[in-house]
This record gives C-alpha cells, sequence and structure tokens, in this order.
C-alpha cells in the first residue's frame, strides 16, 4: 500500500490505497463532479501535497507543492499514464520522480503574515491543552484541529482566534507530534485495537473507531452503520478517545441488532477474543449491561491527516 491518503471532488477518502487503486482513480476522473484529486502523504505534513485535474477532453493539469506557496509546481500532462507514474513516484518518495515533466513555478503572491495570538497567559495555555488533547487522540485531521482551535474560545462577542492563526497553531503542534512519533518502534496499541476491529469488521460485527461524540449519539447511529449480514456491534465515541489519550483506558460499547441480552453477552465475548488476540488485555465480567475496558493501554496512535 501507498502511505497516502487520496481526496476527491465528491467527497471520497481513500487511505492508504494500492498503485493500481491509485492508477483507478486517476484514470476515472474527467466528469462533472469529479474532476480532481489531491493527495497527501501520511502523516500529512504542512504544504506538502500533489494535485491533478482533468475534464473530458482536456489534458491533466499536475501540480504538487513542496513544503511552501513559493515551492508550488504545475504541468500540463496529455494522458493519464504519465500523471499515475509521476503521482506513485511521489507517494515513494523516488528520486528523479518528477522528471520528463515540463514543470513551471507558479506565482502565487507573497505569503500572508499571520499575527501573534492576542490572548491572556491562561486562555493560550487552555486552548494550546484542548488541541493536544485531541491531536494526541490521533485522529483528527489538520484542518479538523484547526478548526477546533479557532471555536474553543468563541463566546457570543468575540472571536479571538483567526482562521490563520488557528491553522498555525494547529500545524505547530502538529509537526511536533510528527517528530514524536518518529521515534516510535513496531506496533502501538491503537494499531492493534484497529486490527481487532479489522477482524470483527470481517466476522460480521460493525466495528466503528471514535464514532460520534456520545454514547447517546453511538447508540442511536450505529445500526446505520452495519450492512444487512451484520450480527452485532463494537465502537468507541470520542470521550472515550479522549479518556484513553489521557491514560486511563478505553470503554467498548457493544451490543446485538437483535437487542437481546443473549446476543449481546455473544458479541461481547468475540470483541474480547478479539481483542486479545491482537495482544489487548481487557476487563469484564461477562455482564452484557457491562461495557469492556481496554486495560492497561498505551495510547500512541500515528497521525494520518
Amino acid at each position: 500500500m501507498l502511505e497516502i491518503v487520496v481526496n476527491t471532488e465528491n467527497r471520497e477518502r481513500h487511505v492508504r490505497v494500492s498503485a493500481d487503486e491509485l492508477a483507478g482513480l486517476v484514470q476515472r476522473i474527467g466528469g462533472d463532479g469529479d474532476r480532481f484529486l489531491v493527495v497527501q502523504r501520511i502523516p500529512d505534513l504542512p504544504d506538502v501535497f500533489t494535485q491533478v485535474w482533468h475534464e473530458a477532453g482536456a489534458d491533466y493539469t499536475l501540480e504538487h507543492r513542496d513544503g511552501a506557496a513559493g515551492r508550488h509546481f504545475q504541468a500540463l500532462v496529455g494522458g493519464p499514464e504519465a500523471v499515475i507514474a509521476a503521482i506513485t513516484g511521489w507517494a515513494r518518495q523516488e528520486a528523479g520522480w518528477d522528471g520528463g515533466l515540463a514543470w513551471s513555478l507558479l506565482d502565487l503572491g507573497p505569503a500572508r503574515e499571520v499575527p501573534p495570538l492576542d490572548l491572556a497567559e491562561n486562555e493560550r495555555m487552555e486552548l494550546e491543552q484542548r488541541v493536544r488533547e485531541v491531536l494526541v487522540g490521533g485522529y483528527a485531521s489538520r484542518a479538523e484541529l484547526a478548526e477546533i482551535a479557532e471555536e474553543y474560545l468563541v463566546s457570543e462577542d468575540r472571536r479571538p482566534v483567526s482562521r490563520e492563526q488557528s491553522q498555525a497553531l494547529a500545524d505547530r503542534l502538529w509537526l511536533e507530534r510528527v517528530a514524536e512519533q518518529a521515534a516510535w518502534q513496531g506496533e502501538t496499541d491503537p494499531e492493534r485495537l484497529t486490527r481487532a476491529f479489522t477482524a470483527l469488521q470481517e466476522a460480521g460485527i460493525t466495528a466503528r473507531e471514535n464514532f460520534t461524540c456520545c454514547r447517546s449519539c453511538g447508540q442511536s447511529e450505529i445500526g446505520g452503520e452495519g450492512g444487512p449480514d451484520a450480527r452485532g456491534f463494537v465502537y468507541f465515541h470520542t470521550q472515550c478517545t479522549d479518556s484513553a489519550a489521557a491514560g486511563h483506558g478505553l470503554m467498548l460499547l457493544y451490543g446485538g441488532f437483535d437487542g437481546s441480552s443473549a446476543t449481546t453477552a455473544a458479541i461481547g465475548r468475540e470483541v474480547v477474543v478479539a481483542l486479545e488476540a491482537a495482544g489487548l488485555h481487557t476487563e469484564w465480567d461477562g455482564d452484557p449491561g457491562r461495557a469492556i475496558t481496554v486495560t492497561p493501554l498505551d495510547w500512541r496512535r500515528r497521525l494520518v491527516g
């Protein structure tokens, strides 16, 4: 798999696609509502991406930015094969991936200077603490972090953080976390959790990570997530994620779609078996009315973006 995320005009999001899947995405663009792809590496880095625009009957416009607005390049390409080769090479960070294309530097004008935050020290610390909490949770994108930073201190008559300031703050803290995770070795507990959830999903149990904001919303929405053959579900919501990231273990909510206690207990047992097969420890007494807790848990979720 390529360590990239591909976002499409029609709001699809493809994480860690194969080279063949990437080729298919490039080859399909051109129709109304599906004319471009934006590709980022994993983890996402500010001002590092490639993108392609194509309308049926016209050339492909391929662009890439290499760390700053002043390093934004464009090439016109006659067919999809060269576009696929370039984006695949970019994704693999191959030397000379951009060779053979006539690149031109796009003049996007001077970068806008972002003024420093005008906040009291206690507000600045509170804001950074909240952004870090979500960042350590590991599910938010840079754009979502920036939105949190922009809205967190908003009151009826005050918006103290601009969009540009929030993006700068989110990017700074994001890069700190990227540098921190570079030292992590091997599979982490959140990756073991994802492996267990993938196995459960394949076994007919709808499994969702960081799903909805709370238990009430989760219980009302999880039924719409399952396929026709799903026997039950397991999920955790964003408040559970915050707790796990803070070192308090992870609470899992589960059940059977038929509503019976017997099915719920059976789903609970399958969840425990899958988690333990992935190398995680659980606490659960078999009572279908009690949540399953994954603990101890070292919450180091690698960022995607």
